[in-house]
């Protein structure tokens, strides 16, 4: 089987339509979804950075001045016995903290784990995003296609009509068979005012999709004459559908990032080791502070374990160990559900074929028979009944066949969307796992 080679972005050249490729380029661009899911992205990465910053020490500077006087019932500050003075100090302090027990290590494996973890739901929002213009944009195509062909029943009810009063005048009909053609007519046309509904309805998801006010509308108009299958099916082997899938691996991300939390809660619970230093100069006068003795420096080590804190520490190890098992359910929930959704569209396109078969054949033997019933009528060979008959055939196998063919568009959609969409083939795409 042939593997996917397009990315989400390039959905409009999966169905050969430049102008849904198009509208899916605006919309990447345009969304607050993938604007969001954009930022979300650039803030787990800061994150990481930031915890980072802690494998190296700390250095900070410090100044002070003061104005002070001293007690005369105390021993002078001074050497002087001025009670009166200025104090300034200056000062450089370096600490670090050593990760002996891997900590800190364990923290930004974490965290790092949690922003490839918004990587791969930023590829799950723009292939979300995508598929649901991809559906919009085929609904709107069958949408325009059942009008049409609502429209060409309206019109062919409307002539039969004609034909059967001017039948009624000459006397070869009944009253009862205009009333009832009258009757259908009215049908038919009572059926295209939903159809125009949900194609606006349709229009404005796809503003609403591009980023736009419904107001605005969209430029693109499509219909299923522009619309092409793909002349490969999207399909790959099973063992890979878990590296494709980004809703997949955003929970193995999670999976992983959990991991790391029980090593930080185990690191917690052993000893901190810390070093600091400093060196700085203090003096009556802000020139003086580093002439003479007024410099000072230290170098200090410590060690800290917690002996007891109401068992704390263990319990978060175990909310971890907890946490960690909810991330493993969770991502074999995903794992089914991916393969769930690849079998189930599979077999939906196979469906879909079939139905499209059947449908297009119903189609043109109902087309046939109605032009056989319309020139027989107009001959006096048949009744009316059998003239409504084959039109409401015709009208039903015209509908089917367009509802089938959309439908075969949207689950080829559907497929590519469960096997990922291709992000894997771009060059900015997530790191390997």
């Amino acid at each position: 089987m042939c593997e996917i080679r397009r990315s989400p972005r390039n959905g409009g050249r999966f169905f050969r339509s430049p102008q849904l490729g198009a509208l899916i380029e605006k919309a990447l661009k345009n969304n607050p979804g993938v604007q969001g899911a954009q930022a979300a992205l650039r803030q787990a990465q800061e994150l990481v950075y930031a915890q980072q910053g802690y494998y190296y020490p700390t250095v900070q500077g410090s100044l002070s001045s003061s104005r002070q006087r001293t007690s005369a019932t105390v021993s002078p500050a001074l050497n002087s016995n001025e009670k009166l003075f200025n104090l300034h100090t200056a000062q450089v302090t370096v600490g670090y903290t050593p990760d002996v027990f891997g900590g800190l290590r364990r923290q930004v494996e974490s965290l790092q784990a949690q922003a490839n973890s918004q990587r791969f739901l930023l590829e799950a929002t723009y292939l979300t995003l995508t598929s649901n213009l991809v559906a919009a944009a085929v609904q709107e195509a069958g949408l325009r296609s059942q009008i049409a062909a609502a429209k060409d029943i309206i019109d062919v009810n409307a002539k039969s009509l004609q034909l059967l009063r001017r039948q009624l005048a000459a006397g070869f009909v009944a009253g009862l068979d205009v009333a009832a053609q009258e009757a259908a007519l009215a049908q038919a046309q009572q059926a295209l005012p939903p159809l125009q509904k949900q194609l606006e309805q349709t229009r404005n998801l796809l503003a609403a999709l591009a980023g736009r006010f419904p107001a605005e509308g969209s430029e693109e108009i499509f219909e299923l004459s522009t619309l092409h299958l793909p002349e490969e099916l999207p399909v790959s082997l099973p063992s890979k559908l878990v590296e494709q899938r980004p809703d997949v691996r955003a929970a193995e991300e999670q999976l992983h990032a959990a991991s790391a939390e029980i090593g930080v809660a185990v690191a917690n619970m052993l000893p901190q080791f810390a070093i600091s230093a400093a060196r700085g100069g203090t003096a009556t006068v802000f020139s003086q502070m580093f002439a003479g003795g007024n410099p000072f420096w230290s170098v200090a080590g410590s060690v800290t374990q917690t002996i007891f804190a109401g068992d704390a520490l263990l319990h978060r190890k175990r909310a971890a160990e907890a946490a960690f098992d909810q991330a493993a359910a969770q991502y074999r929930s995903t794992v089914i559900a991916a393969f769930q959704n690849v079998a189930d569209a599979l077999y939906a396109l196979q469906a879909d074929a079939d139905a499209l078969r059947a449908a297009a054949s119903s189609e043109r033997a109902a087309e046939v028979t109605l032009d056989l019933a319309r020139k027989r009528l107009e001959l006096g060979q048949v009744n009316y009944l059998s003239l409504l008959s084959a039109q409401q055939t015709y009208q039903q196998a015209v509908i089917s066949r367009s509802q089938a063919q959309a439908n075969r568009f949207a689950d080829t959609a559907a497929l590519f969307q469960a096997l990922g969409g291709g992000w894997w083939n771009r060059r900015d795409e997530p790191p390997a796992r």
